[in-house]
């Protein structure tokens, strides 16, 4: 019965943002325009990192991650969203949609315990300065990163599986821009209880834990601060944390908007602003957060212009 079900969707249509044509064009152009700075801006600072010794730090192989993570997670919804905007019937297969759905839901949760492992790191490089090298080793590091990417593939598939087993027997139209689970839910004619319970709480563990770790590390950061006597000292600690806690403030304040509100007060089409927020802006916003309070890759990136440009170098 199920496997019957299934095959009457082979295909599903996004309604997508408007219905107006004259407004296609004008979108197109804005999210494009969205795109190239996010896809310019990451790959900008991950070539920096890797070209710039100065920035082989764990604080910089974090934020070459975070970076990796944000042109992924924007380019898995961000190119099938402009190709819609210059179609007539935005659709996507089947099984496009469960892929769609499971690399978004694979990069959004590691971007969620990259920045908690990111929290982390600031902690100790305040909080136990002496030790950091030892304390933040390469071993280290790299286990801070892979268990996100682990994590957050398992789960994303596990979700992906559990939605694409449901019937969508009713409609296939999706009132969204791409693949998620609460506009497919609504879709599916069958008991979503189960689902949408799994949501809630994968969801909830995933922002508390590293939510929690992330309010954790700040504490003790703000408890040493506070020990500081001067004034520039005090500045110059909070300093290394305003990019890290304003990108955490933007990621997670959406988020929780998102996914932890009850079903009945959900509204798609307010989730479809929310959605485009953190899937499309997020990552544009995030290499300009960390590069513009940032006077050491202002100077990476200053230094390879100088180069390009056969330009004397300035003092570091």
């Amino acid at each position: 019965m199920a496997d019957r079900n299934h095959s009457r969707v082979t295909e599903f249509v996004f309604i997508g943002f408007t219905d107006h044509p004259d407004l296609q064009i004008p979108l197109f152009m804005v999210f494009l325009l969205i795109y190239i700075v996010t896809l310019l801006g990451n790959f900008g600072i991950i070539l920096l990192i890797r070209i710039d010794s100065k920035l082989h730090t764990p604080m910089y192989f974090f934020l070459s991650h975070l970076a990796f993570v944000d042109l992924c997670y924007s380019s898995t919804i961000t190119p099938k969203m402009l190709a819609n905007f210059l179609s007539e019937r935005i659709t996507i297969s089947y099984h496009a949609c469960a892929a769609q759905l499971c690399f978004f839901l694979t990069f959004m949760i590691t971007e969620c315990f990259l920045l908690a492992g990111m929290a982390y790191d600031r902690s100790v490089a305040i909080c136990n300065p002496l030790n950091y090298t030892v304390i933040m080793s390469q071993r280290v590091c790299i286990q801070l990163v892979a268990g996100p990417y682990l994590y957050g593939f398992c789960v994303a598939l596990f979700h992906t599986i559990v939605t694409f087993r449901l019937n969508f027997c009713a409609s296939n139209m999706i009132n969204h821009f791409y693949c998620d689970d609460l506009p497919l839910l609504a879709l599916s004619c069958s008991s979503t209880y189960t689902k949408e319970m799994l949501i809630f709480a994968f969801a909830s563990f995933t922002m508390i834990s590293s939510l929690l770790i992330v309010l954790v590390s700040y504490l003790r950061i703000l408890a040493i601060i506070l020990k500081i006597c001067s004034a520039q000292g005090r500045q110059k600690a909070f300093s290394t944390c305003v990019s890290h806690l304003t990108a955490v403030t933007i990621f997670y304040g959406t988020l929780i908007f998102m996914y932890l509100q009850p079903s009945s007060k959900h509204s798609l089409d307010r989730d479809k602003v929310a959605s485009l927020f953190y899937t499309v802006v997020i990552p544009m916003l995030n290499p300009l957060i960390y590069s513009l309070r940032n006077k050491e890759v202002k100077a990476a990136l200053w230094k390879i212009i100088y180069k390009i440009y056969n330009c004397p170098a300035v003092n570091d």
